[in-house]
């Protein structure tokens, strides 16, 4: 097979959705890991009674979903409940991540893009992927995107934003970058430029995937996708 993993990611107000877009009207297979962040913790699945354990039934909504706003104001002030939060998730997200990996590579995709929000914080997964693509814009505009999207002020905006690694540090671990400072057509050139790069390329998937899944089966995968997650 010559199927490849390519780590996708970006910043707040960055334009990553604006990329992404693009990406699947090329008819490329992505996988949103904050969409699968989101379904492994519907109601009556494993980690929302785990979750519902340690945190206690004040964190849900009136239709018993779990209140994303209010479990986040408490491991955001509070490191160990991120820690225990991020235990229980992270698990059950990357075995979804893994089976939606393996049915692209069944049905015989070239490269299969991870949208991962935090791919450059953590670390762990970047070893997996063959490129890493960081959708960038200047602070200037990276301020102006969030303040007019999202109604914040100055102070607000500056503060949501450096409470993420800046873009230019990221842009040091990324093997490409698609800068979206500009005009969108520009950057649909760019995401065309990169795809066909993509196409074109003869790298094959990281041969411990391969054989990792006829050897150990899917659990053994997880674990060792879990294991550089978290390390």
């Amino acid at each position: 097979s010559t199927m490849f993993l390519v780590g996708l990611s970006g910043g707040i107000a960055s334009g990553k959705s604006t990329v992404v877009a693009v990406l699947r009207e090329l008819g490329c297979a992505v996988i949103d890991a904050d969409v699968i962040a989101r379904q492994v913790v519907q109601p009556h699945s494993k980690a929302y009674q785990q979750i519902l354990q340690h945190f206690g039934t004040e964190i849900l909504l009136e239709n018993g979903e779990i209140n994303r706003e209010a479990l986040g104001n408490i491991i955001f002030s509070q490191p160990e409940k991120r820690r225990l939060l991020n235990s229980i998730t992270h698990p059950e997200i990357l075995k979804e991540m893994l089976k939606q990996v393996l049915k692209y590579f069944v049905l015989g995709y070239r490269y299969v893009i991870l949208d991962i929000p935090l791919l450059f914080e953590t670390r762990g997964l970047t070893r997996f992927m063959k490129y890493t693509v960081l959708v960038y814009c200047d602070p200037p505009t990276q301020l102006a995107r969030l303040m007019k999207r999202s109604g914040l002020g100055v102070a607000e905006a500056e503060a949501r934003i450096s409470s993420q690694l800046p873009l230019d540090e990221k842009r040091k671990w990324a093997t490409h970058v698609i800068d979206n400072s500009g005009e969108r057509e520009s950057t649909r050139r760019q995401v065309l430029r990169l795809h066909a790069r993509l196409e074109d390329s003869l790298d094959f998937l990281w041969a411990r995937l391969a054989v990792g899944t006829a050897v150990a089966g899917l659990g053994g995968l997880a674990f060792l996708l879990l294991r550089h997650f978290i390390s």
